[in-house]
């Protein structure tokens, strides 16, 4: 499970530092094979390989009326490999679909990431923070 949010910055050439505290998870479950595409919301999401064949086989299941979505889903997904220092590159045409130039969010969020622009992050946050929860949390204990 990865959980908790990284604030970084890519490298000149586009590379993304993976956390130290999700690396070796990383390359035990995935011997450090990622698969990058993009989120309907905005960013990007990051799966271990294992993950993304689980996720892959539910996208390419959905029927005709979803073609555009696997589309959005399988065509843009990016195969990496963690380098010896844990560095991924995002290939520029998954950076400027995020609108990600340096500073990112990483977020663990349970069997794979996102990846945010941190500008676009911090934005879409405060303004989730300011609207209504929404009704499944009504009920919800904190």
């Amino acid at each position: 499970m990865f959980q908790g949010a990284s604030s970084l910055s890519l490298d000149a050439k586009g590379r993304l530092s993976v956390p130290t505290r999700h690396r070796d998870v990383l390359a035990a479950t995935a011997s450090g094979q990622l698969t990058i595409t993009k989120h309907p919301h905005g960013c990007l999401m990051v799966f271990p390989r294992p993950e993304w064949e689980k996720f892959r086989e539910r996208i390419a299941q959905l029927p005709m009326s979803a073609q555009w979505w696997k589309r959005i889903f399988l065509g843009n997904a990016m195969d990496v490999d963690m380098d010896a220092t844990g560095r991924v590159l995002i290939s520029p045409e998954l950076r400027e679909a995020a609108g990600i130039s340096k500073d990112t969010m990483l977020l663990g969020m349970g069997n794979h990431f996102e990846l945010w622009d941190k500008a676009t992050y911090d934005e879409q946050e405060a303004k989730a923070m300011q609207g209504e929860m929404p009704d499944v949390f009504k009920d919800f204990s904190f």
